[in-house]
C-alpha cells in the first residue's frame, strides 16, 4: 500500500518546511518536494495543513484490566488517535497491579487485540517484587513505574532500602509519582478535622502540597544521583521543582528528565471555583506562580517532556465528597489542540511542541523509529487543520467515561488524519474499525 502525502507544512527537528510525503506499507519511504502519483494507492492533498509526527503520550492510565467501566484500551485508544497521538505508555495501576510478569503481559495480550494506537505499558514496582521487577525485557517494555505517592490503586513504594535496591540494580528507566505520603497525611487531617469528608476541592493544592512534591522530588534526584539510574519524574506541579533539572546538556545525555502535564500548564487553583472536582488531580493543580515556573521550565528546556497523565473516572465518582472522589480526568484527545492554543497565542513555537510531544518522549524512552518524520521510521503520523473552530462538547467526546474538564473550550485547530504505522486510521471524524497498533520496541 503506498500513500502519497502532498504539499504539506512538516513540522520536525526545529524546522517547518512543505513537502510530499510517502508512505509504503508502514514505513516512511520517502520524504521530498515533489514526488510522482505514478503507482500511487491513496493521495491526501494536504495543502494548508501541518503534517507532524504522532504524538507519544508518556503517561496515560485506561483503565484495562479491572477498571473498565471507566474506560478500556478500545475506548481510550480511539480517543487517542483521533486527537493525533498515535503512541501511548500506560501505567502499572490497574486491577489487578501489572507488578508481575505474568500480569504485565496480560496487559499486552488485550492491547495486541483492542488498541488502535501504538502502546507500551510500564511494569510497576512495589515493597516487595524487586525479583520480578528485575525479570523485565527493556527491549520491549518502557521501564519501571514506582508511586512514591499514593493514588489511584495504591501502589505506594515507601520502603528507602527497597527505593535503593531498585534504583541501584536496574538498568531500565524509572519514571516516578512524586509526593510525600507524610506530609499529604497530615494536611488531609488538619482539613478532615474542619471539614470532615466535604473538605471544600479548592484547599486540594494545600493538601497536596507544594512541599509534599518538593520533599519527594527532591529525594528522588538525590537517589538517581547517588545509584547513576535513569530517573524521569512525572507530572511537575511546581515551580519550586524546576529547580531540580538540568538545560545545559542534550537530552540524549541527561540521566534525569521531567515532564509537565497539558492540565498543569492550563488551569491553576482559581479555576477550582468553576471546574470543581473535575479538575481533581494527583498532584494538585497550583497556583498561578507554578504555572508561570512550569512553563518558563517547559520553554528553557529544564522540562522535556509534555503528556497528559490522562486518568479517566466516571461522573458520579466525581461527584461524590473530596475525600471520596477520585483524582484524575480524561486528555489524551486533547492535548495536542489544547497546545496548539498556547501556540496561536505566542506562546509556544510549533517546533517547540513537536520536540517536547514527539521527538523527546521517543529520545527519552529510546523508542525504536517512532517520534521524527524521517525515511525508515514507522509512518505516525498526524495532519492538522490550523484553522477550523470548534468547541469541546459532550456531543464530540470518545471518552468512556463521557466528561471532559474542557468542555465548552473553543479550539482552533483540528486533527484530520491521522496515520499509525502507515494505516489510516483516522480521517475527518471517521476511525477505521481496523486495529493497526504496535508493541513499542526500545533501543536500550
Amino acid at each position: 500500500m503506498k500513500t502519497l502525502i502532498k504539499n504539506a507544512k512538516i513540522v520536525n527537528e526545529n524546522q517547518i518546511f512543505q513537502s510530499d510525503v510517502l508512505i509504503e506499507n508502514d514505513f516512511i519511504a520517502k520524504i521530498s518536494e515533489l514526488i510522482s502519483e505514478e503507482g500511487i494507492d491513496r493521495v491526501i492533498n494536504a495543502e494548508g495543513k501541518y503534517l507532524l509526527p504522532g504524538i507519544i503520550d508518556d503517561q496515560v492510565h485506561f483503565r484495562e484490566p479491572g477498571l473498565t467501566y471507566k474506560g478500556d484500551i478500545e475506548s481510550e485508544s480511539r480517543a487517542t488517535i483521533a486527537g493525533g497521538v498515535t503512541t501511548f505508555i500506560d501505567q502499572p495501576n490497574t486491577v489487578p497491579n501489572a507488578v508481575t510478569q505474568e500480569l504485565l503481559q496480560l496487559k499486552y495480550d488485550i492491547a495486541a487485540e483492542k488498541s488502535f494506537a501504538n502502546y507500551g505499558f510500564m511494569m510497576g514496582g512495589t515493597n516487595d517484587n524487586l525479583d520480578e521487577v528485575l525479570k523485565t525485557n527493556p527491549r520491549n517494555v518502557p521501564g519501571i513505574k514506582l508511586f512514591l505517592g499514593s493514588s489511584t490503586g495504591n501502589m505506594l513504594v515507601d520502603n528507602p532500602e527497597t527505593l535503593e535496591n531498585i534504583f541501584r540494580k536496574t538498568k531500565m528507566l524509572i519514571a516516578v509519582h512524586c509526593e510525600d505520603e507524610a506530609t499529604i497525611r497530615n494536611n488531609t487531617h488538619t482539613y478532615k478535622e474542619q471539614y470532615g469528608d466535604d473538605i471544600p476541592v479548592k484547599f486540594h493544592h494545600l493538601i497536596r502540597s507544594e512541599e509534599a512534591c518538593w520533599i519527594s522530588s527532591s529525594k528522588a534526584v538525590e537517589l538517581a544521583k547517588k545509584t547513576g539510574a535513569r530517573l524521569h519524574i512525572f507530572h511537575l506541579s511546581t515551580a519550586r521543582e524546576t529547580s531540580l533539572f538540568r538545560n545545559d546538556i542534550p537530552l540524549k545525555d541527561k540521566k534525569i528528565t521531567a515532564e509537565v502535564c497539558v492540565h498543569h500548564l492550563t488551569f491553576t487553583n482559581e479555576d477550582y471555583e468553576t471546574k470543581g472536582s473535575l479538575i481533581k488531580w494527583n498532584p494538585a493543580v497550583k497556583t498561578q506562580k507554578d504555572k508561570d515556573g512550569l512553563w518558563k521550565a517547559l520553554l528553557d528546556d529544564r522540562i522535556d517532556v509534555i503528556a497528559t497523565d490522562h486518568a479517566p473516572h466516571t461522573w458520579e465518582e466525581k461527584q461524590k465528597p473530596y475525600t471520596q472522589c477520585p483524582s484524575g480526568a480524561p486528555l489524551v484527545g486533547h492535548s495536542l489542540l489544547v497546545m496548539l492554543e498556547n501556540y496561536h497565542t505566542g506562546k509556544i513555537s510549533l517546533e517547540k511542541i513537536v520536540e517536547k510531544m514527539a521527538h523527546n518522549p521517543a529520545i527519552i524512552f529510546k523508542i525504536e523509529k517512532r517520534g521524527f518524520i524521517r525515511e525508515g521510521y514507522k509512518a505516525d503520523l498526524v495532519l492538522v487543520d490550523f484553522n477550523e473552530k470548534w468547541v469541546v462538547s459532550k456531543e464530540n467526546l470518545l471518552y468512556k467515561c463521557g466528561w471532559s474538564p474542557l468542555e465548552g473550550m473553543e479550539l482552533s485547530s483540528k486533527v484530520t488524519h491521522t496515520f499509525v504505522n502507515g494505516h489510516l486510521a483516522y480521517e475527518n471524524g471517521l476511525i477505521s474499525q481496523e486495529k493497526k497498533g504496535e508493541r513499542l520496541l526500545f533501543e536500550n
